[in-house]
C-alpha cells in the first residue's frame, strides 16, 4: 500500500528552505522563478499544506498534480491560485514546472490594508488544480508584466514605499485573474452546458429515492460527485444560470416539496424529514422564504 507523507510549510521562509533557495528579502511575501529552482525529487507521495497564499504562472510544465480524485496535465501556460491551508498532492513522478512565476503572500502582509479582507471574495484560490487558468497570449503578457514590475521591486532596498508597490500590484494581478475567470466560463459556454446537465443529473438521481439517511443535499455533496471543488462549480452556475449551487439546490427542494404537498397525504414534518432536514422548522422557515407561505397555506390554497 502506497504510504503519504504529510508537509505543513507555514512561513515562507521554509519555502525556500525546502527548496534550496537563498532566504526571501522579505519573510511575507517571495516571488521566485521557476527557472531558479533546484533539481527536485518526491521520495513518496506527498500531501502538501501551506499557510500562505501562493499564486503561480507556468509557461513550461511537463507534470501533472491530483486535487482530489482529479489529475490534471500541465502541458501549456496556465495559471494556479492556492489560497492558506489548501491541501494538494505530490506524486513521486511531479516535475516542476521549467519557466514561470510563483508569488507567496503570507496574509499578515495584506493584514493592515483593505485587500487584506478583499482577497477572501476571489473565490478562485478555492479552486481546485485541475480547475486552473488557461491565459491566451495577450492575457499572459499582461500578468508577466505585472511579476516582472514585481521582481524589479525585489531586487529595490526596502523602504516605506515598498509595501505599498507590491501591494498594488498584487491587487491588479488579482483584478486581472477575476477578468481573465469571467471570460474563461463565458468561451467554454459549451463545456459549462454540459456541466449544468451533470449537475441536473445528479440532482435527479438523489431525488428519485427520499434520503433521510444522507441529511440535507449540499453543494459539497453535488462538487464531490463531479470531482470539482464548491466555488468553482458555484461560480460556474452563477454564470451560466444565474444562480449558485446552493440556490439549485433550494429550488429543487421546493419543487420536490411542492409535489409532496400536492399528491400525497403526508405531513409537513415527514415531507420534511423525507427531503433530508434535520428539524421540520427549518424545511417551513426555507418554504416560507421561498414562497411566501407556509408548508400549510400553500397546500391549502391548490387543493
Amino acid at each position: 500500500m502506497e504510504t503519504t507523507s504529510t508537509v505543513h510549510i507555514q512561513s515562507i521562509t521554509q519555502l525556500h528552505q525546502l527548496l534550496g533557495l537563498p532566504k526571501p528579502t522579505h519573510p511575507l511575501v517571495s516571488l521566485i522563478q521557476f527557472e531558479q529552482f533546484p533539481p527536485i525529487t518526491i521520495a513518496q507521495r506527498t500531501r502538501l499544506i501551506t499557510d500562505f497564499y501562493q499564486i503561480t504562472l507556468k509557461t513550461e510544465c511537463p507534470c501533472r498534480i491530483q486535487y482530489g480524485q482529479s489529475l490534471f496535465d500541465f502541458e501549456e501556460g496556465v495559471m494556479s491560485c492556492f489560497g492558506p491551508k489548501q491541501v494538494s498532492f505530490l506524486d513521486q513522478d511531479f516535475v516542476f514546472a521549467t519557466a514561470g512565476w510563483h508569488l507567496c503572500i503570507h496574509p499578515d502582509f495584506l493584514r493592515t490594508f483593505p485587500l487584506g479582507s478583499k482577497i477572501k471574495s476571489y473565490g478562485y484560490f478555492d479552486y481546485a488544480v485541475n480547475e486552473a487558468l488557461i491565459l491566451s497570449d495577450e492575457e499572459q503578457q499582461a500578468i508577466e508584466a505585472i511579476f516582472l514590475q514585481l521582481r524589479k521591486e525585489s531586487l529595490r532596498p526596502i523602504d516605506k514605499f515598498s509595501q505599498e508597490v507590491w501591494i498594488a500590484n498584487i491587487e491588479l494581478l488579482l483584478t486581472y485573474c477575476n477578468r481573465y475567470y469571467n471570460r474563461q466560463f463565458i468561451t467554454r459556454k459549451a463545456v459549462s452546458s454540459e456541466l449544468l446537465a451533470k449537475v441536473e443529473q445528479v440532482l435527479n438521481t438523489y431525488f428519485a429515492a427520499p434520503h433521510p439517511d444522507l441529511g440535507l443535499l449540499t453543494a459539497q455533496y453535488v462538487a464531490e460527485s463531479l470531482h470539482l471543488s464548491p466555488k468553482y462549480l458555484s461560480d460556474c452556475l452563477k454564470q451560466l444560470t444565474g444562480s449558485t449551487t446552493q440556490q439549485l439546490i433550494h429550488e429543487r427542494l421546493i419543487e420536490q416539496a411542492k409535489e409532496q404537498l400536492l399528491t400525497t397525504t403526508l405531513s409537513v414534518s415527514e415531507i420534511a424529514y423525507a427531503l433530508g432536514f434535520e428539524y421540520p422548522q427549518s424545511f417551513s422557515k426555507l418554504f416560507k422564504a421561498k414562497t411566501q407561505q407556509t408548508p400549510l397555506q400553500f397546500r391549502a390554497d391548490y387543493r
